[in-house]
């Protein structure tokens, strides 16, 4: 297949525009032209046309489609051996696909049938031949890519090496052996995922899945068997545990136990009352006789605390008749020394409150003075005041424009000028009379003095009283040009708005604002002087000092005798208060000791008064002692008699807790003989219930059958998976022994590149990866480099130089298809581009190559057809 023609319309930036491609020849093409111009939009309208569906609308349509909408249309002429065909396509509305002989003019398919017979062409889509050899802008092909597209020019490469190298069929098998790796890799795939997963869907994953599925089966077959086997047992035990329970002879013997318990429990719960009683009585007859023990031992401590208080009574009066001598004596010490101190306290008050009054006396008079001062200064501000805003008032009436006496004297000035311009070109007349008493000429009702010099305008008459009118004519032009008119209009404006007659009269009413500022200037400085606060605050100052009375208090009392007064009442204060300070605490003391004594004499008398009343009087305290002791003696008798009482019952009496223990135990045992029976009935019930229900659902055969199906389905996975093992053991096998053969493998491509390679470069060789069958490594004077790590420049040429290779084989296995470049040689130099340019002519004797590219220049020396944009209308 080659090209013919491109042309496209509506596509990317040409929106609403065609271009085309016309006269692509055989050999070498070349457009070369600015960016921007469309070189790159042709290679993707061609790509569009051959390699995406005309009914598709995914990235790559829509990538064709301007951004102002529409629908891409693109069509080829191509030569197929000696026929010509048209191939057109248009994308979104409307869309259709068809293919038409150009000789005949014959619609040869269209739609679906348009895209199969595309499809033959192109043998193999964008992975077929043609996709292998279009370059895209920017892309080599050697540069690492996404899996899918490595994957796909891998196979067209290989596929391509193995149908024309017939030597590698005696070594490898060649196009047997890629068939047997394809069936492999086939089978594989109808078994595994790409990631070596079962594939879902496959026989393998089926069998897994159903594998799965049994042993989910079998395990809960098989637990549901050991449920019911589980309650069998359970059923069993219980059957047995109910028969011994349900005993003639146990139950009965159970119930004797009961009744035997019960006797004993109301035997021993009537001794235990009869114990109770006994043991009240015991208790009572122990608190009379303690009660009687406490009261005769009472009365033994009260006589021998009676001489002790008596004692300690007479010893605690003597302090106290000690400690209010010493009260009264400290406080008559205290009370002369507090007169003293009052008294001093009084004089020395009087003399202070002298000294505060001589004191304010002299403030006053210092107050009246300042406030006659300050008086004074607030009269002269508010003369002041006054004085700056008559001259405020005065300035408002009086001040002049900025600016405007100025104006008025430059307007003056300039009508002067402009007038003795005038009169400088006015005519004039002149008399001068003989006799001083000759009548006198007038001139336009004026008098004309002798030698006195008058001009005119236009014309004049001189009348000569008793001779006549003379008539004087100037001939000079009389045109006025409305300056001197202008001016004084201006003038008279000006002189209006400053409100005076003249420039004298303004010059005079600005000396006379001058003065008034001078003067209010200088009041302002006075006042500044005055009140530098302000006026408000003078006036603040002066209202405080108001309130103090002017007249001076008058005292004829001496300040330093008056203080020296004060100082000695101060002195003897201090004294007395010392005097008060150093008795305070033996008054102090004496107090505490009286009180101390009050209290314990308060205390003997409490315990006095207590003896009495344990003791009684003293003539019966004898008697007294004789009946308690009798007493106690009674109630020790009457104590010994219960205590024995006591504990013969006690000895005889059963233990009652024991006795209602065993009760408790014996009852218990027929009640949860009772509760076992019942709760053993009701689950031999249920578990009778479910032994039927799964004895009728045949749960062991079930899992019988499930088991057996289980190890079925498990030989099948084994068996799959041994398929799989071999199929990859084949396929590696396979792939190693053409590994081995890679040298012959890849000799029709080295074959079609050594001759390539010797245009451009000096003592190179090029080593092949034997998976992607790209270059992968180069060798030159003996140095190994990664392709990867080589220049920009020298990858893209390796990369043009192998898609020519492929082109070549292509070629030879009677699939040719054209060479494209989009702007393929970036990065080459001037030296190596010219080379590269041999190579694509040795390459183009029998192969189409167009090339796209921006370097105009560059690409002059290219030679071949040279291609042209040109408008097309569809």
């Amino acid at each position: 297949m080659k090209l013919a023609g491109i042309r496209f319309h509506n596509v990317k930036r040409f929106a609403g525009r065609g271009v085309a491609i016309e006269g692509i020849g055989e050999g070498v093409n070349v457009l070369c032209a600015a960016n921007e111009f469309g070189k790159s939009t042709s290679f993707e309208a061609l790509h569009g046309l051959f390699f995406l569906p005309h009914s598709s609308t995914a990235g790559g349509v829509r990538n064709l489609r301007p951004y102002s909408g529409g629908n891409p249309l693109i069509e080829a002429d191509i030569v197929v051996g000696d026929a010509r065909y048209r191939i057109t396509k248009q994308f979104y509305t409307g869309r259709f696909a068809k293919v038409v002989e150009l000789a005949s003019g014959r619609l040869i398919a269209q739609a679906d049938e348009a895209e199969n017979f595309i499809a033959r062409l192109i043998q193999g889509g964008a992975g077929g031949p043609a996709g292998l050899l279009w370059v895209r802008q920017g892309v080599t092909g050697i540069e690492p890519r996404s899996r899918t597209d490595e994957e796909s020019d891998r196979q067209v490469r290989t596929s391509l090496l193995e149908s024309v190298q017939g030597e590698v069929e005696a070594v490898t098998g060649g196009r047997r052996m890629a068939g047997v790796i394809a069936a492999a890799v086939e089978a594989t795939g109808e078994l595994l995922t790409a990631t070596g997963k079962p594939k879902a869907g496959g026989r393998y994953a089926t069998a897994i899945t159903l594998r799965a599925q049994l042993a989910d089966e079998v395990r809960l077959l098989e637990s549901e068997v050991t449920a019911l086997r589980d309650e069998l047992d359970r059923r069993g035990i219980a059957q047995r545990r109910l028969v011994e329970l349900e005993d003639a002879d146990a139950r009965d013997a159970r119930r004797q136990d009961v009744d035997r318990a019960e006797r004993a429990f109301e035997t021993a719960r009537t001794q235990a009352d009869r114990l109770k009683t006994l043991r009240a009585e015991l208790d009572l007859a122990r608190e009379r006789r303690d009660a009687a023990a406490r009261e005769h031992r009472q009365f033994d401590d009260a006589l021998a605390d009676a001489q002790h208080v008596a004692d300690e009574s007479a010893k605690v009066t003597r302090r106290r008749e000690e400690a209010v001598e010493r009260r009264r004596s400290t406080s008559e010490t205290i009370a002369t020394a507090r007169a003293e101190a009052e008294a001093a306290d009084t004089e020395a008050t009087a003399a202070r409150e002298l000294l505060r009054l001589l004191d304010s006396a002299e403030k006053a008079r210092d107050a009246a003075a300042r406030r006659t001062e300050w008086e004074e200064r607030l009269r002269h501000a508010e003369s002041v005041r006054v004085t700056i805003g008559q001259c405020d008032a005065q300035l408002a009436g009086l001040r002049l424009p900025k600016g405007a006496v100025d104006e008025l004297t430059e307007l003056d000035i300039e009508i002067a000028r402009i007038r003795a311009v005038q009169d400088a070109a006015r005519p004039s007349v002149t008399i001068a009379y003989d006799d001083a008493a000759a009548p006198r000429i007038t001139i336009a009702g004026i008098v004309l003095n002798h030698d006195e010099e008058r001009g005119y305008d236009g014309h004049v008459q001189l009348i000569a009283p008793g001779i006549g009118t003379i008539t004087l004519r100037s001939n000079a032009d009389d045109r006025d040009d409305g300056r001197l008119t202008t001016r004084e209009a201006q003038r008279q404006t000006l002189l209006a708005s400053m409100g005076v007659a003249d420039l004298a009269a303004a010059r005079a009413q600005q000396v006379r604002v001058q003065a008034i500022e001078a003067e209010a200037n200088e009041a302002r400085a006075q006042l500044k002087v005055i009140a530098p606060d302000g006026l408000d605050a003078l006036r603040e100052t002066v209202a405080a000092l108001a309130d103090i009375d002017p007249v001076p208090v008058d005292l004829t009392a001496d300040p330093v005798a008056t203080r020296a007064a004060c100082d000695g009442a101060e002195q003897r204060r201090h004294q007395a208060m010392q005097t008060i300070r150093t008795a305070e605490p033996a008054r102090v003391h004496a107090d505490d000791a009286f009180v101390a004594a009050e209290t314990m004499l308060a205390g003997l008398r409490a315990r006095d008064e207590q003896i009495r009343a344990i003791l009684g009087p003293v003539e019966r305290r004898d008697a007294r002692h004789q009946e308690l002791s009798a007493r106690l003696a009674d109630f020790d008798t009457a104590l010994t008699k219960a205590e024995g009482a006591y504990d013969a019952q006690r000895a005889d009496a059963l233990d009652l807790d024991a006795v209602e223990a065993v009760l408790r135990r014996v009852r218990s045992v027929e009640q949860s003989a009772a509760t076992e029976v019942q709760q053993l009935r009701e689950i031999i019930a249920g578990l009778n219930a479910r032994i039927t229900a799964r004895s009728e659902e045949a749960v062991e055969e079930n899992w019988r059958e499930k088991g057996e199906a289980l190890a079925a389905a498990e030989a099948r996975v084994a068996a799959f998976a041994q398929e799989v093992a071999v199929l990859a053991r084949l396929t590696q096998a396979l792939e190693a022994a053409r590994s081995d053969a890679r040298d012959l493998y890849l000799k029709p491509v080295m074959t079609e590149l050594r001759p390539l390679l010797g245009l451009l470069f000096d003592d190179i060789e090029i080593a092949f990866d034997d998976r992607t069958l790209l270059p992968q490594k180069i060798v030159r004077s003996g140095q190994e480099e990664d392709v990867e790590r080589l220049s920009g420049g020298m990858r893209e040429q390796l990369s043009v130089l192998t898609r020519l290779a492929f082109a070549r084989l292509l070629a030879r296995d009677g699939r040719p298809a054209p060479v494209i470049l989009d702007d393929a040689l970036v990065y080459s130099d001037d030296d190596r581009i010219e080379r590269m340019f041999d190579a694509l002519h040795r390459q183009a004797r029998d192969q189409q190559i167009i090339v796209f590219s921006c370097r105009q220049r560059a690409f002059q020396k290219l030679g071949g057809t040279v291609l042209r944009l040109t408008d097309w209308l569809p």
